[in-house]
């Protein structure tokens, strides 16, 4: 299975472990990611709030260079995710658009027919890998962790192209699969303050406080994430949540490619890309690091 892999720059730069973790599990899973050559910020979400035409053709030069390879575009990160999926619909929905988006991706001589399919990985794994192929490769069963699986805004919204956008389920079926335990997690689908952290942190922090309440009362272990910002907001902001609401937190917030690695048996640091995190995994991960460790020998 070949997909044309648009990494995004976060994961090429903080969120590391992300890429790492996703590209290892990927391959266990014959899933092929070929990463798109010459690919260029696709603008985030906030661009196109503030230039969309501007920000539909940033999108679109990647799209028109991914074209020409005639597979499904895969991407990891939900906001590389959306903005590349909404740039393609509209495309192809405005014939308008359509012709102001080629026009300037002539002048670099590039056009866009509109013939992609933008997918994520959580779909690509969930909904083309499926059940049988994934219960396979699992190696060391994470039999009694008890996961928050956690999308974010971005992941199933606006569109809902691949899972229900208030009540998203293809993560826990994933879990599941893997011999986790998702656990109620009502808020799995909320935001956790985005880039709010930075502009308006005290709006931001009350979001993520709420996330880990959450979290912490379903009785997770663990948060398991599809979304670098995410990632970073629930793990990093911990510290100081717990100085301004007097809680004390300590909710190890994982990549769901980071337990599929784990379930799979890679090796922990160099392929599950574990070791580095703000908050301590040890303790959760301990009885299946032992049997990781145990295939290794």
């Amino acid at each position: 299975m070949d997909y044309t892999y648009f990494p995004g720059c976060s994961v090429k730069g903080l969120n590391k472990s992300y890429e790492i973790s996703a590209l290892s599990a990927s391959k266990v899973l014959g899933v092929n990611l070929l990463e798109l050559n010459d690919w260029n910020c696709c603008g985030a979400t906030a661009y196109m709030s503030i230039y969309e035409l501007r920000a539909h053709i940033l999108a679109a030069r990647n799209l028109a260079l991914a074209e020409k390879y005639n597979r499904d575009i895969a991407t990891i990160c939900p906001a590389c995710y959306v903005v590349l999926d909404k740039t393609n619909r509209y495309i192809c929905e405005n014939k308008e658009l359509r012709e102001n988006v080629n026009a300037a991706l002539g002048e670099i001589n590039l056009k866009y027919y509109g013939s992609l399919k933008v997918r994520h990985l959580l779909d690509i794994i969930v909904n083309d890998v499926g059940e049988e192929a994934v219960k396979s490769k699992v190696t060391a069963p994470l039999k009694g962790l008890k996961v928050a699986p956690y999308y974010g805004c971005q992941t199933v919204r606006p569109f809902g192209a691949f899972d229900d956008k208030e009540n998203p389920q293809t993560m826990e079926q994933l879990l599941r699969w893997i011999g986790a335990e998702p656990v109620k997690f009502p808020l799995k689908a909320k935001c956790c303050g985005g880039m709010q952290r930075v502009t308006n942190e005290e709006a931001a922090l009350k979001l993520i406080e709420r996330l880990l309440k959450a979290a912490s009362r379903s009785g997770a272990d663990c948060i398991a994430t599809a979304c670098p910002l995410c990632q970073m907001n629930l793990e990093a902001s911990q510290d100081r949540v717990n100085s301004i609401f007097g809680t004390h937190y300590s909710m190890p917030t994982l990549y769901f490619t980071q337990l599929l690695g784990l379930a799979f048996g890679r090796p922990i640091e160099s392929e599950v890309a574990l070791g580095q995190e703000l908050v301590a995994v040890d303790k959760i991960i301990e009885p299946y690091k032992v049997s990781v460790i145990k295939r290794e020998r």
